[in-house]
């Protein structure tokens, strides 16, 4: 019997296309940001967020991945902003070819900001690069504070890192700072924010770090 093993070549494939997608950006002066997360984590309301406060400065863009529907791309598109749905159809995440096609449909000209809201699961995206320049992870406490361990390769490859709904951690008996800590344990360098869309100073740390990363595209595109 032959055992044969696709996994690597899928992986190898994707990696590539990521790593096109990745260059097309930056000849734009892109800065790309792969949001995920699972279903209720906050990841639509974090996008949302960073849009309200950033659109007035920068041209945004944003690809809503999904299986089927195309609720969050809605969400988006009333706040002004161009959207793509990416509908994996059974596929659990995105992959570099589906951003690849999206970029088609996208005026990268005019562009500054790219969100892409991955497909909601903890498992599934980790393993697929897309082109991004940082690759964020949200987690709600709802979820119960013992979900960073459970699910750890996506917090170990995560560049930033967002505990999300802090303000309901009494009412879902989760401690945030036991799931720092966990988050830490296993990714000890990756920043890791605390957030609520009632704080605003929460919000606030959030939407810095996208324009940290859209100064530095700048400057990239301007050398």
């Amino acid at each position: 019997m032959h055992v044969i093993h696709m996994g690597h070549d899928v992986f190898k494939a994707n990696d590539k296309l990521a790593e096109k997608n990745r260059k097309n950006l930056d000849k734009h002066g892109i800065f790309a940001v792969n949001v995920m997360g699972a279903i209720g984590s906050g990841k639509t309301t974090l996008i949302e967020e960073a849009i309200k406060h950033l659109k007035d400065r920068y041209r945004i863009a944003v690809i809503a991945g999904d299986v089927i529907a195309e609720m969050d791309a809605s969400r988006f598109r009333k706040l002004g902003v161009p959207t793509v749905p990416a509908n994996t159809g059974k596929e659990c995440h995105l992959d570099a070819k589906l951003v690849e096609n999206a970029l088609k449909e996208i005026d990268l000209e005019n562009t500054d900001l790219l969100l892409i809201e991955n497909v909601g699961n903890l498992i599934c995206p980790v393993d697929f690069k897309l082109g991004e320049h940082l690759r964020v992870v949200a987690v709600s406490v709802s979820e119960g504070d013992d979900i960073i361990l459970k699910h750890p390769m996506i917090f170990k490859t995560a560049e930033l890192a967002i505990i999300n709904k802090v303000d309901l951690a009494g009412a879902v008996d989760a401690d945030p700072e036991k799931m720092h800590e966990d988050i830490l344990s296993l990714n000890p360098d990756v920043p890791v924010l605390l957030t609520s869309k009632h704080d605003w100073e929460s919000l606030e740390t959030w939407i810095g770090f996208i324009e940290i990363g859209l100064m530095k595209a700048k400057e990239g595109k301007s050398n």
